[in-house]
């Protein structure tokens, strides 16, 4: 049974493509730690990491976290994060469950950080937030964070990018019923919430950067990674292969073969406990 304020719809919308968004995501960047450390006021015992997904955001803190718990409601994400860990010789600190935000399997004041990387926007904000506080200790740290679409790039290709995102979801709005959509709470509105929920003596907004290598085919793919243009793809529906297809062939002339850095922005929100 899944929790109240879980929707299943938000679930299953990441079910059947855990190695392309292995693949193509970005790593959760080092910052992140040294941040949220800083925050802390020392190295953490106990952090916490909800929404994992394929561990992308967990293994970030295999050295500098005692124990790193990921937690993922979705089990093919779940078994590919597992799938990973099995590979890693240095990963003791580590393990992954399944789990859901407003029903976390952690003992109250019994974590020192608890993150969401490109996950918070899919969770039922309210009684994510109230269970997030019960499993902090005094002092800890709660941080949502998320990078920007698409990666920047080039002004031609971004807009593609952003016009091919509208377009699913004006698809998906016609091919699929209310009940069976899938519901996201806006990014903008993080901070508000974390501050709403009275939860926390202090929050703010962090915008920082990191940079990444990228050729054609990771551009492509991280487009193709995206949840709405998944959804569409297994409708079965093709009216969207004309316009996928003029975006590759637009990238794949961008990078001419090459292999480049590309800039990748973070906004993330905190709050203490």
């Amino acid at each position: 049974m899944i929790p109240a304020g879980n929707s299943k719809q938000n679930i299953d919308r990441f079910l059947g493509y855990q190695d392309q968004y292995d693949r193509y995501r970005p790593e959760a960047p080092p910052m992140v730690t040294s941040l949220l450390s800083n925050y802390l006021g020392g190295r953490p015992s106990v952090v916490a990491d909800i929404g994992c997904g394929t561990g992308l955001s967990t293994f970030l803190w295999k050295n500098t976290a005692d124990s790193v718990i990921g937690i993922e409601p979705n089990p093919d994400m779940l078994s590919k994060a597992v799938e990973k860990l099995k590979q890693e010789d240095e990963a003791q600190s580590l393990s992954f469950i399944q789990g859901y935000s407003n029903q976390l399997p952690l003992d109250s004041g019994s974590v020192d950080i608890i993150t969401c990387s490109q996950s918070f926007h899919w969770m039922e904000p309210q009684s994510t937030l109230q269970e997030i506080a019960r499993c902090l200790r005094p002092g800890g740290v709660f941080a949502a964070y998320d990078c920007d679409w698409p990666l920047m790039l080039q002004a031609d290709i971004e807009t593609r990018y952003n016009l091919l995102i509208t377009a699913a979801d004006n698809l998906l709005a016609e091919l699929q019923p209310e009940s069976q959509r899938a519901h996201k709470w806006d990014k903008e509105g993080h901070l508000a919430r974390i501050q709403a929920s009275g939860h926390f003596k202090f929050t703010r907004e962090i915008v920082f950067h990191n940079t990444e290598t990228c050729d054609a085919g990771r551009y492509v793919g991280l487009m193709l990674s995206q949840g709405g243009i998944q959804t569409v793809l297994k409708t079965g529906s093709t009216a969207l292969d004309t316009d996928l297809a003029e975006f590759s062939a637009a990238v794949e002339a961008y990078f001419d073969g090459r292999t480049l850095p590309v800039l990748v922005s973070y906004r993330m929100r905190i709050g203490i406990k």
